[in-house]
């Protein structure tokens, strides 16, 4: 056991292990027929669910059921209110992953990835003036799409974006996102 504990802590991903692990948990959970009835579930619980639903729309294995949660608010509740409220619960799933991609240990596996994948050219074309400012541009329109913000709060976590400045455009993004889906879906069905 200690050789073991030994080998874990001289091992220099554990950091993208960990994130590939509960990728593996969640998708294994998510064919769980009374999990995912247990979320669906989450919908009936008004404001806490919309906030809950809004932490699930973030991820890209959580974007069905949170929206599944968002709809069937969008019966009861007001879509401004759930934007709002589930917008608060998406900066919760974005910070997260912000926070993650901003560790010193992570940025270092993923420097260590990045290198092995062909860094040189790749940290030349990032670091144009013409590409630096595009980052943060190209995940704003991610997080405000309907697609999973994972993408969108990596590219602002290896810009220079500061973390207050994160968190109001997640919230403005999601929020707008969140309405304009749930707006669609209304006008659909």
């Amino acid at each position: 056991m200690d050789r073991l504990k030994k080998s874990w802590h001289r091992y220099s991903s554990k950091n993208i292990t960990y994130l590939i692990f509960s990728f593996l948990l969640a998708f294994f959970l998510f064919k769980n027929p009374a999990f995912k009835d247990f979320l669906l579930h989450l919908g009936s619980y008004g404001y806490l669910g919309a906030f809950i639903g809004g932490v699930l729309f973030v991820s890209t294995f959580t974007v069905s059921i949170g929206t599944v949660i968002l709809l069937f608010l969008a019966g009861t509740l007001n879509p401004v209110e759930i934007g709002l409220i589930a917008g608060v619960g998406a900066v919760f799933g974005d910070l997260t992953i912000f926070k993650l991609i901003r560790t010193k240990s992570f940025s270092h596996e993923l420097k260590h990835f990045f290198n092995q994948c062909g860094g040189a050219r790749l940290s030349h074309i990032i670091h144009s003036k013409y590409f630096s400012w595009s980052l943060p541009v190209i995940g704003a329109l991610i997080i405000a799409s309907p697609l999973p913000d994972e993408i969108g709060v990596s590219l602002m976590g290896i810009s220079k974006m500061k973390t207050p400045e994160f968190i109001l455009l997640s919230f403005i993004l999601n929020s707008i996102g969140i309405f304009l889906v749930i707006s669609a879906a209304k006008l659909i069905i």
